[in-house]
């Protein structure tokens, strides 16, 4: 199953990806949480850390969310390079490059306890 890393109470993860959902920014946090360089990250699908546990709906409201200009929040269960996941407390929007081409933005934060038992509940029903 792999172990369960829980992130602090000052960390930030901070992607963002094309309008195709490519990753084309990582933060140092990201890296450290999820295990990968930002070499391995950069042009990767942001799926790629996507826990199989988490139900395709919740990504398909949030790709749907976002493409509408809206932000979208949710609570997110990754993976991790080595095969451990942690939660996250997601906040997704859509950006533009200085050039006009869509981009969208992810904050990633420590969830409570609660939201993540919460999702728990809620994912078994979706999947």
């Amino acid at each position: 199953m792999g172990r369960e890393i829980t992130l602090q109470k000052d960390t930030m993860i901070v992607s963002e990806t094309d309008e195709k959902g490519i990753i084309i920014y990582a933060n140092e946090d990201f890296c450290k949480i999820a295990g990968y360089s930002k070499d391995e990250l950069i042009g990767q699908a942001h799926n790629f850390v996507r826990h199989q546990d988490m139900p395709k709906a919740a990504f398909k409201d949030m790709w749907e969310t976002i493409q509408k200009g809206k932000t979208w929040k949710g609570i997110v269960k990754n993976r991790t390079k080595d095969g451990g996941y942690y939660w996250v407390n997601a906040t997704a929007f859509p950006s533009q490059s200085a050039n006009g081409e869509k981009r969208y933005l992810s904050v990633r934060v420590k969830p409570t306890l609660e939201e993540i038992l919460s999702a728990e509940k809620l994912y078994k029903t979706l999947r």
